[in-house]
């Protein structure tokens, strides 16, 4: 169904060229349980989490359009088309890396940091459900939120696919207020990952030559082999980011992405 097709996706968050990737869902689903003779898991106790390891970049692109998640999710109230994802996507990862359920009551959303609790209320018939946002999406003009098949039925959207609804957010500022970073936003752009040393400290030093500041050798470890990444950074800003990926392409770089 288009609902279905026009769902969010799963995010990766390495991002090329300053923009994250947008990987494909499981191609192959489990097998399901039939939805007439599955009960929706009860929703949970709406509070305020940790922000998630991973799911929760700066930035990232889809579709050449690049969203900036909010650093709070506190106040947050919006209104706009509601879409949901069931079958297609049930058992695949979400953003957070938890594994998607249609039945629970959850959702994606652009922009508010993950996992986040939010009242969904369908104006077109005044019904409401509490869900936790734990996933990215969606991402086709217009539509502000998805929500689980368990959700789209307590809402009565399922047959429609889409519902105009207002989004608000039950954060109260604790923990995830919490960890907001209090420092100004720095971002440091990766212009290569490589398994010699000499290879990086080669990109390396071109960049340096081309007038880059910042430009470090950083060694990691990676399927138990050493690995060592170009960086340089940090911006301060949206637009000093791209600035900066502009000259590191420009020096030699293949590609540069948001270093995470």
């Amino acid at each position: 169904m288009n609902a279905a097709r026009n769902a969010g996706c799963l995010l990766a968050l390495a991002a090329l060229a300053g923009c994250a990737r947008e990987p494909l869902r499981p191609a192959s689903p489990p097998s399901l349980p039939s939805p007439a003779t599955t009960t929706p898991a009860a929703p949970g106790v709406p509070q305020d989490e940790p922000r998630a390891r991973s799911g929760n970049p700066p930035f990232y692109e889809v579709g050449g359009r690049r969203y900036v998640v909010l650093p709070s999710a506190v106040g947050y109230v919006e209104q706009g088309v509601a879409s949901w994802y069931g079958p297609d996507f049930h058992g695949g990862r979400t953003a957070t890396g938890e594994t998607y359920d249609m039945h629970a009551m959850t959702g994606a959303h652009p922009t508010l940091p993950l996992p986040t609790w939010v009242r969904v209320t369908n104006l077109e018939n005044g019904k409401s459900v509490v869900v936790r946002l734990n996933d990215r999406g969606p991402f086709a003009r217009g539509r502000i939120i998805d929500l689980s098949r368990a959700a789209a039925e307590s809402l009565d959207m399922v047959r429609a696919g889409t519902a105009r609804v207002e989004v608000q957010s039950l954060a109260t500022g604790g923990a995830l207020q919490s960890a907001t970073p209090a420092a100004p936003a720095a971002y440091y752009a990766q212009a290569g990952a490589f398994g010699s040393r000499e290879n990086a400290e080669a990109l390396a030093g071109r960049l340096r030559e081309a007038g880059i500041d910042g430009v470090t050798v950083v060694e990691s470890a990676a399927s138990g082999s050493a690995l060592f990444r170009v960086r340089a950074g940090p911006a301060a800003s949206l637009p000093d980011f791209d600035r900066l990926v502009e000259r590191m392409l420009a020096a030699g770089a293949e590609a540069v992405r948001l270093a995470l």
